[in-house]
């Protein structure tokens, strides 16, 4: 990770800057601040559709220590893998956990043999930012949705 100064700008520390890790993907990328949450993943070049672009990765933990995870951290990076793994994007993560929710995505996520691939659902420009659906359950807590989009449903959360 690179440093950068605080976030006031008064030198008062620094603070890691994440960085995607190239090992995971296929196109040029790079994390910068987002309108949407804190840090997002931005194309540094033209991605066609229908192509990976990049993979999920992270340490593999289990379904109980998903939980405790989930319960002790502010910042969460946990995908679901299957009904007992879940990857945390937040130990040796690709820099794909910053990608962040949209209601109109222009990737989606594929779990192709024990791997969380992000496709492209349409061409998406350089200097865009890369987003996914999260698809948050309807009976989990509510959480309020910031993307901006015209399909905005308000909430990350699936409404059916």
């Amino acid at each position: 990770m690179a440093l950068s100064k605080s976030a006031n700008g008064r030198g008062a520390g620094t603070v890691p800057v994440p960085e995607m890790d190239p090992r995971f993907t296929c196109f040029e990328l790079k994390l910068a601040p987002s309108k949407i949450h804190r840090w997002g993943v931005y194309a540094q070049e033209t991605i066609p559709a229908g192509r990976k672009v990049v993979e999920y990765t992270g340490e593999k933990i289990s379904r109980r220590e998903t939980k405790r995870r989930a319960d002790s951290s502010r910042f969460i990076y946990l995908f679901t893998l299957d009904p007992y793994w879940t990857i945390d994007g937040s130990v040796g993560g690709s820099g794909a956990q910053y990608i962040n929710h949209s209601c109109e995505p222009n990737l989606v996520a594929r779990i192709v043999r024990g791997h969380i691939l992000y496709m492209s659902l349409r061409k998406i420009k350089a200097g865009e930012e890369l987003t996914v659906d999260y698809h948050f359950e309807k009976n989990v807590q509510k959480v309020v949705c910031r993307c901006g989009s015209a399909k905005c449903r308000g909430t990350i959360n699936v409404l059916k």
